[in-house]
């Protein structure tokens, strides 16, 4: 058990979160902000897991899945996917002989990455939205092009938006009303410096 309470932490915080601080990382630890409560957000966020452990070990996957409804963004026909998404990667490795750990790992990281996505998703819709008022002779290629390349470039204003949008939905979803508001000002703060580099590259 205490192997998998080690891994709940270090895939949650993993490119997200400092431990024992208030302070949201980008992909790297020397992109960062602090948010007040952060900390408290994050924790909530491990208890779900925690306390569905016992489905996990059962293989109740979609009972162990049910309790993220109540993440934003994450319903009965998310986890319906999310589930059927491990099912397809059991079926891939039912051969190999692999660590409960890398199991659970297999199951989180799942989970994670469609809360992620879906809220990411969002920050690059109004990225979008905000790049065609500032300009209209920039095409949706074009900004689709020039996103591609501060995603390769690691860009920090790109790196931070991942994980804000990420916290902002997780505050939204506990009702830490403060912390989601101070997420959504850092938001629009880092989607409007996204904006001014796409447009003034473009020109």
């Amino acid at each position: 058990m205490k192997r998998l309470y080690n891994a709940t932490d270090n895939l949650i915080e993993q490119q997200f979160y400092i431990q024992g601080t208030d302070r949201i990382t980008g992909r790297t630890p020397d992109v960062s902000i602090k948010i007040r409560n952060s900390g408290l957000i994050v924790k909530k966020f491990k208890d779900i897991f925690l306390k569905n452990l016992n489905f996990f070990l059962e293989g109740e996957y979609l009972e162990f899945f049910r309790p993220f409804t109540q993440i934003i963004g994450i319903d009965e026909n998310s986890i319906k996917e999310i589930n059927q998404e491990v099912q397809i990667k059991l079926t891939a490795l039912k051969d190999s002989n692999f660590d409960i750990v890398i199991l659970y790992i297999l199951v989180l990281s799942s989970l994670i990455s469609r809360i992620r996505d879906i809220h990411f998703n969002y920050v690059l819709d109004e990225i979008l939205k905000r790049v065609e008022e500032a300009s209209k002779k920039i095409s949706r290629k074009q900004i689709q092009v020039e996103l591609e390349n501060l995603f390769m470039r690691n860009n920090s204003n790109i790196s931070i938006l991942y994980n804000i949008s990420y916290l902002d939905a997780l505050a939204e979803s506990f009702n830490f009303k403060k912390v989601a508001h101070t997420c959504k000002i850092q938001k629009s703060k880092h989607i409007n410096k996204i904006v001014v580099l796409i447009v003034s590259s473009v020109r």
